[in-house]
């Protein structure tokens, strides 16, 4: 459509205005048409090319009413200015319910013409405004529905990422337990037995982001549940028979989980061979939200870092481990000299992201 030259289609059965209103309107930059009735005036609206509509109400077979309707149900149907010569207030109230942009009474002179230019060209203005309203709200939902998938997507991804690390994590696990059951050093085994452990904590964060509804958090308690269970199977296993968890279920970002879980592996571990020399014993491991954040706690009943102090095959790793999940968590982890044997503490403060649900019983 050229704004300098818009189409309007008159409607009305009086040829002799039709020409006034040709004349009057052309003047004013319009290029008009004319249709003598509502039949004609929608046969050639459907042709297309018509910007706007200036439509009679009294016309022989459909009416300005049924006709208005009936141009409104067209696609792109162009913007009507309804017109009569009543002066009935109820006959506008009707157009304009009826979808009609606006209304004008008309007389036999043509004085009202002048009245057509104005609402006519609102009426074009309306439309382009309602156009580009449209346009944009369309532009938002396209928009919308693009992000959606693109996102769907990308959890899939993200999923099958999760999947896949969690299964090679999973591979390399298994390898190392197989080397450490084939070797005859006991120095080699312990070594390769707690790397084992090291990436089954890993692991078992990404087999949870896998299997989980929401792929930013991780449920804290049912991944601590899982790691545990995992030591339990591992070449220690016998040893942890007492080994027992408490967790809240709270919800955590898996970069901390991980921390987290390496972590209680290592201190779990660390009880497993130095707490109980003479077999096993209560090891517990507990997990709640308090006033500051998270409290963390693993314990035992015995004599582990007494022992371990003397104890000369002893590396340190696992407390350089620990030191450094500690720090990466903002943390320390702190004994608790109080406790009858070897009770490690560690708060996590600086925890906004984190959500605790509804209390969960003793696992």
């Amino acid at each position: 459509m050229k704004p300098s030259s818009p189409v309007l289609l008159y409607i009305d059965d009086d040829a002799d205005l039709a020409r006034l209103v040709e004349r009057g309107l052309k003047r004013q930059g319009f290029a008009v048409e004319h249709a003598g009735d509502g039949e004609s005036g929608l046969a050639r609206i459907r042709q297309g090319g018509i910007d706007v509509v200036a439509l009679d109400q009294h016309m022989p077979g459909l009416d300005g009413i049924e006709t208005l309707t009936e141009i409104l149900k067209i696609a792109g149907a162009p913007p009507v200015v309804f017109v009569t010569a009543s002066q009935d207030s109820k006959i506008a109230i009707t157009a304009l319910k009826a979808g009609a942009s606006d209304y004008l009474v008309k007389d036999v002179q043509g004085e009202f013409i002048a009245l057509l230019d104005v609402a006519a060209r609102g009426a074009l203005e309306q439309a382009l405004v309602r156009k580009a309203r449209d346009d944009a709200e369309a532009e938002v939902h396209a928009s919308r529905d693009r992000y959606a998938a693109l996102a769907a997507e990308r959890e899939v991804l993200l999923r099958e990422v999760n999947h896949r690390v969690g299964n090679s994590l999973q591979i390399i696990t298994s390898l190392l337990h197989l080397q450490a059951n084939s070797s005859n050093d006991e120095h080699v085994k312990t070594a390769l037995t707690n790397a084992m452990g090291r990436v089954a904590a890993i692991a078992q964060v990404h087999r949870r982001l896998y299997t989980s509804q929401d792929l930013k958090t991780v449920m804290l308690n049912q991944y601590l549940e899982a790691l545990l269970e995992d030591l339990r199977r591992s070449a220690e296993g016998n040893r942890m028979s007492r080994l027992t968890l408490k967790a809240e279920p709270i919800e955590i970002d898996p970069d901390r989980a991980v921390a987290i879980g390496i972590i209680v592996n290592e201190l779990v571990m660390n009880a497993v061979k130095y707490a109980y020399p003479d077999g096993a014993g209560p090891i517990h491991v507990e997990l709640r939200s308090c006033e500051e954040g998270l409290k963390l706690t693993i314990s035992d009943d015995g004599v582990g870092l007494e022992v371990k102090k003397d104890n000369p095959h002893s590396t340190g790793m696992g407390q350089r481990i620990v030191s450094a999940m500690a720090t990466k968590l903002n943390t320390k982890v702190e004994r608790d000299p109080n406790h009858r044997g070897t009770r490690m503490v560690m708060r996590l403060i600086d925890l906004a992201e984190f959500t605790t649900r509804e209390p969960a019983g003793t696992a």
